[in-house]
């Protein structure tokens, strides 16, 4: 017989993984043009010939080291994100080892 904790970190993990299924749009290059011709994009042309002209290096340098920060910072946001839920993890299965407190 499965205990309630069990099932719940069963369930927790089974919404986990069903929280990062995507539907993916097979439709590549209509979501690439429209991604590519967003004021996003204009954005960060200017952020990269900013960046290009302020270090003193080419675009396509530029470019990737946006992109490498960028991935950098997202990286940061996901361990975070991890710890708090693992975090939260624990509490949840301390709280629930814990004997009844008969009153």
């Amino acid at each position: 017989m499965i205990s309630e904790t069990q099932e719940s970190v069963q369930l927790l993990n089974t919404a986990i993984i069903k929280s990062k299924e995507k539907k993916i749009d097979n439709n590549f290059e209509d979501r690439l043009a429209e991604a590519c011709h967003s004021p996003e994009m204009e954005a960060l042309s200017v952020a990269i010939t900013f960046l290009a002209e302020k270090r003193k290096i080419s675009r396509d340098q530029a470019a990737i080291s946006l992109i490498e920060r960028m991935r950098e910072l997202d990286s940061i946001w996901n361990d975070y994100v991890m710890m708090e839920g693992i975090s939260n993890l624990k509490d949840l299965l301390t709280k629930s080892n814990r004997p009844s407190q008969q009153q």
